[in-house]
Parts: structure tokens; C-alpha cells; sequence
């Protein structure tokens, strides 16, 4: 009777609770996990170069454990750790000898990070070769992923880098890193109630292509460019070994002004992506750290440590998007853009230019201290004259000048896919202070304000491709881990500016600048070239610190590319020649235009040489103001100067 009690009783329990107990039974089974990691997708450039991309890389694993139970343990320990020491030199042969003594059940210790697969593939065919197979035992290969560059520097603060971590730090590895990045897999096992093991395999999702816009090979024509002129202008001390390097800063911008597109995007100095945060070279060849300032706001020491890391965080700053400086001159011809777009200039005008003008209670010189004389407002612009430039901005008004340069996207973030753009709201004169004389004067020539390379690009590529402002952009495709395009970055129209009459005459009179004006070191013989040069004195005034820039386009009639190039404090005694900047521009068309079949023109004037004088025209404003006490004065918290660039 007891007997069938028990047999009745066993019978209820597995009909009502029967679920519930092989959970239980399940739960106190062994059960192993194992993650198979995701790869990461590629960064490519427009024609399909691959600049960063993920390979295999291994991870030597020891089982101390499974090598003991051997029943030839000893004579398979010293063939095992024989052959891995032939196959992979990094391995830790006296760790794994120390491992197996005194931890004989150790099932996991790691021998070697991110040994090739060369290495792997060796050691694996020894192990499943069958003679010598049978003398191997308890090594193991956990693979893994490690994110490479294949050219090193190369659009370094472009591409970005990512974390131990795996997750973009900069650039387009952060920017985009929800597409790259994928999804991790899975294998389980466990034993089932029939002690039968069970496996169960969830495959990894790699991440997506992100495809950009930039051309590897214009990219590379930039970045020679950069580094030629930047070598020429590098100087070692020879009593002490420290290196000043050609400039703080030197940055280029090449754009499609027709839809926004950045077709390179470069910058001196720059750093190996592969090995980021070995910089050792700037922090004890190079004068570096003598443009960090020493004191900290509170007026402390910062420390060299503190020193070396905002040093290091400038250089991995994307100086196009991110770094603010008053643009100069090459702000002009968005100043009369204005006034032609409004009719407050009909483009007849002329003005008379006696060295400087009396606004309030400064006199503002012109880079011409005896003056430019009559000049119409064609030759204001190739002469890069003040003077006249204050008269139009007069006549321009401060309402006019507020409303159109947010209209040409100062003070706003264009939406560059690149990640901390910075925001230069509060760096531009407010509705009432455009307003006051002395700023809108020196606004009208470029400074008292503050862009980004981003803003000028895109507002100047308005100027002279109709009157259309684009979001600029520097991927272009998405694509997933077998090719597909999934999602393509269409040209997108921020704004009109001006109109399409506005941005013809406008595209002549930049062509003077070239052919008659200060812009003739830029040109290229046989093409048609149009631009604007620049020079800035940076803040604090009087110290010797300029920034000199060229924004130039091609072919005029026809614009199929912007060129723009800045120069942070050249590293010569006279920093203020805006040739610096055009001999960096002139070395660029001169390859890219032919790269990108852009025609020559029959009758474009531009030769191609190096105009001294023409060269020394924006310069000498800037240096003669700079010598002039009364050249500067403070106005609504911003130290403006009245140099001529």
C-alpha cells in the first residue's frame, strides 16, 4: 500500500510541477557560454580604398587542466609548449610552465594577446597534422578583432580612432559608430535531463561600411602639400636638439561647392592612428608644449602632465570643424555679397581710399598707409582694401549685415558629420553691437568675430555656386557587411543666400583677385582660378601671431571644387604673409585640377609664379597695424584689430 501511495505521489508531481522541476534539474547542469565577437565594419573612401578596417588576431590560451590529465603529461607539456614557442614567439612559455606546476587545474590563462593569424594557422597545423598532432594538448586560440589603419596618419583627425573599449573616440570611428559597430554572438551548451549535450549557436552581426565622400588620392595631394610647405618651414635649434615645428596649425578643406561634399579634409600635425597616444615625439623633440599656455584660469601652474594632455587632445581636434578664429579678408566677399544682393551696392560705386578711416573715436587703418586712391568696388576687393570696405558696409547697414550672415551660416553649426562641431553662437556680434560703427567696420573686413573653416567653406561655396547653401558632408554611403547600400547621404540644401546674379559678378570679381589683385601666387597656368586671401592678427594683439588663409574655386564659370587652406601662426619672423597660404593652394591646383579633368582655359591669365609684391600686399596691412598702438582697441569684450587682413 505504501508502495502505491509513493508510485500515485510521483505521478501527481511530474503531471502538476514536472516543467517546473526539469528547470531546476537544467539549472544545476554544466552550462558553458562563449561569445563570438562582432567585426567591425570598414571606413573606405569614395573609390573604395580601405582606411580603417578589422583583422583577425588571436588570443593564446592555456588549459593547465586538460595538459595534466594527460597520461603523457609530462613529455606532452614539453612538445606542447615546444612547438608554441616556435609558432608564437610572444608567447609566455615560462608563465605557462608556472601555470601547469602550481595551478594544474587552471582552465584559462592567457599565454599571448593578439598574436596574427599567421601564427595561429601554424600552431594549428601542427596540432591537427596527425603525427604531430597526438603530442599537443591544452592550447587553445580565442579570436578576436583588432582595429587597423593601413596608411597610418592619414586623415588622422578625419577617420578618428576608437577605444580599448571598441567605440569611436573621434572622427567618423565616433560619428558613426552605431553603423560599425555590430552585435556580438553567442555559443551555448549545456547538458540536457538525458545528460545529452545540447549547443546552441547565435552568429554575430558585423557592423556596417561607412563609405566617404573623400578621394584617397586627393586626400593625398592635400596632405603632401601641407607637409612639403610645413617641412620647409621647420627648424631644429642645434645647441638643444628641440624641433619648431612649420606652423601650430596648418588645415585644408577641399569641397564639392555644388553639393556639399568634402573630398579631403587634412591638417598639420597629425598623429598615427595606429599607436594615438604615443606622441612622445611633439612632447620631447618639438617646441609643442610652448604653445600650450602655462597657467590654468585661476592663475596656477598646470602641471607637464596637464600640459602634455591638452596638447594631446589639440592635436586629435578636428582644427576644420572644431577650432574658431577671425577670418580676415577672405570674409570680403561675403561683405559684398551683401550689399549687390540687397541693392545697397550696385557694384558702380567707387570710394576713395586715403590709408584709413575716423569711425568714432578710432582710426582704422588699411593695409595701404598712403591709400589705395579711387578704386571701384571690383578693385576693393582685388586690392583688398579697408577703407572702402568700412564705406560699404556703411551703406550696407547694420540690419542688412546681421540678417546675412546668419543667413550664410555664421554663429549656427553647419551639421557636418563630423563630431564636436563647434558652436560659435555667442562668437558673433548680437543684433544690437553689429549695430555700433566700430563693429560693423571691422566685421565688414573679418574681424571682431569668430568661424570655423566648416562655416566659410560651405558660405563661401554659396557665394559662387548660385546662391546654394549645402550641408557639407564626408560620408556618403552606409553600406552592410555583404555590400548593400543601405542608406546614402543625398546633398542637402541648408538655405539660399544670394541670388543667382549676385553669385555671377561675384565669381569675376574674385577672378581679379588672381589675376590682378593679391591673389596671384595661387594661380596655375592655363586655368581659370578665382579667390580670396587672408591674414588675421590673432588675440591678444601686439604679440606676433597671425593666421593666414586663401579660399579658392575652379573653374570660374563653372565651380566644380573649393579649395581652403589656413596657416596658424607660420613659424617665420613675419608670420603676416597671406603667400604662405596661396603657395600651399597653388601646389594643390596644380596637381588636383588635371586630377579632376577640369579643363584648362585658353585665356586664363593666372602664370603660376610667385608675385612678390602682390604677395606682401595683405601682408603689409597686417604688420603695419600691428606696429600702430592705436591700431587696436577693445569693443564689447573682443580685442578688435584695424589690420588690413
Amino acid at each position: 500500500m505504501l508502495f502505491a501511495f509513493l508510485i500515485f505521489r510521483l505521478m501527481y508531481i511530474q503531471y502538476t510541477s514536472g516543467d517546473k522541476y526539469q528547470k531546476i534539474v537544467l539549472a544545476q547542469q554544466e552550462y558553458d557560454s562563449t561569445i563570438i565577437p562582432y567585426r567591425r565594419g570598414n571606413i573606405v573612401d569614395a573609390k573604395g580604398t580601405v582606411l580603417a578596417t578589422s583583422v583577425d588576431v588571436y588570443n593564446v590560451i592555456l588549459d593547465a587542466k586538460v595538459l595534466n590529465s594527460s597520461k603523457e603529461n609530462k613529455k606532452k607539456i614539453e612538445t606542447t609548449l615546444q612547438y608554441l614557442a616556435e609558432c608564437v614567439p610572444e608567447a609566455d612559455i615560462d608563465k605557462a610552465r608556472d601555470i601547469i606546476k602550481n595551478k594544474p587545474k587552471n582552465q584559462y590563462t592567457v599565454l599571448a594577446k593578439k598574436v596574427s593569424y599567421d601564427e595561429m594557422k601554424k600552431f594549428s597545423d601542427y596540432a591537427n597534422d596527425k603525427e604531430t598532432g597526438k603530442k599537443i594538448e591544452g592550447v587553445w586560440f580565442e579570436k578576436q578583432y583588432e582595429r587597423q589603419y593601413p596608411y597610418g596618419s592619414f586623415a588622422a583627425q578625419t577617420i578618428g580612432f576608437i577605444s580599448g573599449e571598441g567605440n569611436g573616440v573621434n572622427g567618423i570611428e565616433c560619428e558613426y559608430n552605431s553603423y560599425l559597430n555590430g552585435t556580438n554572438g553567442r555559443e551555448y551548451g549545456y547538458l540536457d535531463s538525458a545528460d545529452g549535450f545540447e549547443k546552441t549557436v547565435i552568429e554575430p552581426e558585423d557592423g556596417d561600411d561607412v563609405v566617404l565622400s573623400i578621394d584617397v588620392n586627393i586626400q593625398s595631394i592635400v596632405e603632401k602639400a601641407i607637409k612639403d610647405w610645413n617641412d620647409a618651414h621647420t627648424v631644429t635649434d642645434p645647441s638643444t636638439g628641440i624641433t619648431a615645428l612649420g606652423s601650430k596649425n596648418t588645415a585644408t578643406i577641399v569641397m564639392n561647392p555644388n553639393t556639399g561634399a568634402i573630398l579631403a579634409m587634412a591638417q598639420y600635425p597629425n598623429f598615427d592612428l595606429n599607436n594615438p597616444y604615443n606622441l612622445d615625439y611633439f612632447f620631447n623633440s618639438t617646441n609643442a608644449l610652448s604653445k600650450i599656455h602655462s597657467t590654468k584660469g585661476d592663475g596656477t601652474e598646470k602641471t607637464p602632465e596637464e600640459m602634455q594632455d591638452e596638447f594631446t587632445n589639440s592635436l586629435w581636434t578636428n582644427f576644420p570643424a572644431q577650432a574658431t578664429y577671425e577670418p580676415g579678408s577672405t570674409f570680403k566677399p561675403f561683405t559684398i555679397s551683401m550689399g549687390l544682393d540687397t541693392g545697397t551696392l550696385t557694384g558702380d560705386e567707387t570710394y576713395f581710399c586715403d590709408g584709413g578711416m575716423q569711425v568714432g573715436n578710432y582710426f582704422i587703418k588699411c593695409s595701404n598707409h598712403s591709400g589705395h586712391g579711387q578704386v571701384t568696388v571690383k578693385q576693393a576687393l582685388e586690392k583688398s582694401c579697408n577703407d572702402a570696405l568700412m564705406q560699404m558696409s556703411f551703406a550696407i547697414g547694420g540690419d542688412n549685415f546681421y540678417t546675412y550672415q546668419r543667413l550664410f551660416g555664421f554663429g549656427q553649426r553647419t551639421g557636418v558629420d563630423i563630431p564636436g562641431e563647434r558652436n560659435t553662437s555667442s562668437l558673433i556680434y548680437d543684433w544690437d553691437h553689429i549695430h555700433k560703427d566700430v563693429n560693423l567696420a571691422t566685421c565688414s573686413f573679418g574681424q571682431g568675430f569668430n568661424v570655423t573653416m566648416m562655416q566659410m567653406a560651405c558660405g563661401f561655396s554659396s557665394i559662387i555656386n548660385g546662391g546654394t547653401l549645402y550641408v557639407p558632408h564626408v560620408a556618403s554611403e552606409i553600406r552592410d557587411s555583404n555590400g548593400n547600400v543601405i542608406e546614402e547621404i543625398q546633398p542637402t540644401v541648408a538655405k539660399k543666400t544670394i541670388s543667382k546674379e549676385t553669385s555671377d559678378i561675384m565669381r569675376d570679381y574674385l577672378r581679379g583677385v588672381v589675376q590682378e589683385g593679391t591673389g596671384k601666387t595661387a594661380g596655375v597656368d592655363g586655368y581659370d582660378i578665382g579667390g580670396k586671401t587672408g591674414t588675421a592678427e590673432k588675440v591678444p594683439r601686439g604679440t606676433g601671431n597671425y593666421l593666414v588663409s586663401f579660399i579658392g574655386f575652379a573653374p570660374v564659370d563653372d565651380p566644380q571644387v573649393v579649395v581652403y587652406t589656413i596657416i596658424d601662426e607660420p613659424n617665420d619672423p613675419s608670420q603676416p604673409h597671406s603667400t604662405y597660404a596661396q603657395e600651399i593652394e597653388h601646389a594643390i591646383f596644380e596637381q588636383l585640377l588635371p586630377y579632376m579633368n577640369i579643363e584648362k582655359s585658353a585665356d586664363a591669365a593666372a602664370d603660376g609664379s610667385t608675385d612678390a609684391a602682390a604677395g606682401t600686399a595683405d601682408a603689409g596691412q597686417s604688420t603695419d597695424a600691428a606696429a600702430d598702438p592705436n591700431a587696436q582697441t577693445t569693443v564689447n569684450g573682443n580685442v578688435l584689430t584695424q589690420a588690413g587682413e
